[in-house]
């Protein structure tokens, strides 16, 4: 009982515990596990781990804005991985505004990523694996950008510096790690895919360019084209807005087409119309509002010429500075008119076109419509300010209305050629207002006549 366990001789046990030993001797050991995946978890040595807390803060916040995390743990799972880094200036401020811009937008995500993963090589690629000396061939290497499959990323060296595509390698083997190495370039590495996705979104291709074609030859004696020119579809008129006008607007030139309106021509009468509301819901521009309106034909002359294709800057005083004007000023014949053609501009001038334009030259003049007086415009307490001595007004109400053909410029007086403000006007005679108007203009005018026949002039004008 005592040679026996279980039934089984000792003599029998010792030799198969003798056989199992020596087997287990003869396999070859089992591979130790990848240090940089554990259960899908990342190590806190692995490289990703080093990237996120690395230096590379632009970089790192890209990927994770990219939503690329996860990919990386595949790939570091799978094999090594070695990261171009671009340094932190390359992202911020080296880098296109547009092109930036159009990486962040949510739905060029794919860019965004294929742009992250274009920097990433699936192998290990330390500084001595560098291809070095005069002899040494570029080495070619795929990256983890998908749609850059036949694109690689090729490693050289040049004057005794690594290259990695066209950057520098500012930083070898900046970080290592057990599952990856990380190299500092100088400058991002864009991949043709998104190139051409960038260029498409900003060449709009769905609209058609306008190949830019030359300035007209104009005689200067004449203001009259040397050669006639065909005008494109949709262009401006090749002369400007005062050979339209003089002598008169009915001599301007044909309609040129434009994109709205009848006839497929620019509608200048919904556009005067527009400006003109936009003026009354602003506030404080009613009397230039109805001058244009009920006193003058200027609302329709201007949305002719609009309609034509040029372009008007509006200088428009409010009811404050209208309010000031006195009866000589409004009661020769067609002064309304000549006063709102000096507030005219035949170009297309915003606040900060014109701003800029007296901080770069000092003085600027501007051609109005009341030929041949300009408009001087000069920089004066952080603003525009139009005309000379008193009869100067500043821009205190910018861009009120622009539309790309119509600017509106609010402006706090009533501007008046230099010759005329020099030269005091004689007093008129009292006139009687025959055609009955509503409006503080004329009311003011009314109560100015005198006293003489006050009752019945006022009585006309109500």
């Amino acid at each position: 009982m005592d040679s026996q366990i279980y039934g089984v001789p000792n003599l029998l046990l010792f030799t198969f515990f003798a056989f199992i030993a020596a087997t287990s001797s003869a396999l070859p050991e089992k591979p130790p596990a990848k240090p940089s995946n554990s259960g899908g978890q990342i190590n806190s040595n692995s490289v990703l781990v080093a990237l996120l807390d690395s230096r590379y803060t632009e970089l790192s916040e890209l990927v994770e804005k990219a939503l690329l995390l996860q990919t990386l743990e595949e790939a570091v799972s799978k094999h090594n991985i070695t990261i171009f880094a671009p340094r932190n200036e390359a992202l911020e401020r080296d880098l296109d505004p547009e092109f930036k811009r159009f990486l962040l937008e949510p739905g060029n995500l794919k860019s965004l990523q294929n742009l992250l993963l274009f920097h990433m090589i699936p192998s290990r690629i330390e500084s001595k694996h560098w291809p070095v000396g005069l002899r040494k061939k570029p080495v070619h290497h795929s990256s983890l950008c998908p749609d850059a499959t036949d694109e690689k990323i090729q490693l050289q060296e040049k004057n005794g510096e690594k290259i990695v595509g066209m950057a520098k390698v500012i930083k070898s083997d900046d970080i290592i790690r057990p599952d990856g190495v990380i190299h500092g370039i100088e400058r991002l590495l864009v991949p043709k895919s998104v190139q051409q996705d960038f260029n498409a979104r900003r060449s709009l291709r769905a609209t058609s360019a306008v190949l830019p074609e030359g300035a007209p030859e104009v005689d200067p004696r004449t203001h009259r084209l040397k050669k006639p020119a065909p005008v494109p579809a949709g262009a401006p008129p090749v002369l400007p807005i005062f050979d339209a006008m003089a002598p008169g607007p009915s001599l301007a030139p044909a309609p040129a087409p434009g994109p709205g309106g009848p006839h497929h021509h620019f509608n200048g009468e919904a556009q005067v119309k527009d400006f003109i509301q936009t003026l009354l819901h602003y506030g404080g521009y009613n009397e230039m509002a109805d001058i244009l309106v009920n006193l003058t034909s200027l609302a329709t002359e201007m949305g002719r010429l609009v309609s034509e294709g040029y372009v008007l800057t509006v200088l428009a005083p409010n009811d404050e500075a209208m309010a000031k004007l006195t009866t000589d000023q409004l009661s020769e014949p067609g002064a309304p008119e000549q006063i709102m053609y000096y507030h005219l501009i035949p170009e297309y001038q915003t606040e900060e076109s014109m701003y800029n334009a007296v901080r770069r030259f000092g003085k600027v003049k501007y051609d109005t419509l009341r030929l041949p007086h300009k408009v001087v415009a000069e920089e004066a307490d952080g603003s525009v300010k139009f005309g000379q001595g008193e009869g100067s007004a500043y821009l205190f109400d910018p861009d009120i209305y622009t539309d790309g053909r119509i600017s509106v410029q609010g402006i706090d007086g009533v501007l008046f050629p230099l010759e005329e403000s020099k030269t005091p006007k004689a007093a008129p005679v009292a006139k009687i207002v025959s055609k009955p108007r509503r409006g503080k203009l004329l009311e003011l005018a009314c109560n100015m006549l005198g006293t003489v026949g006050q009752d019945s002039h006022f009585s006309t004008c109500q």
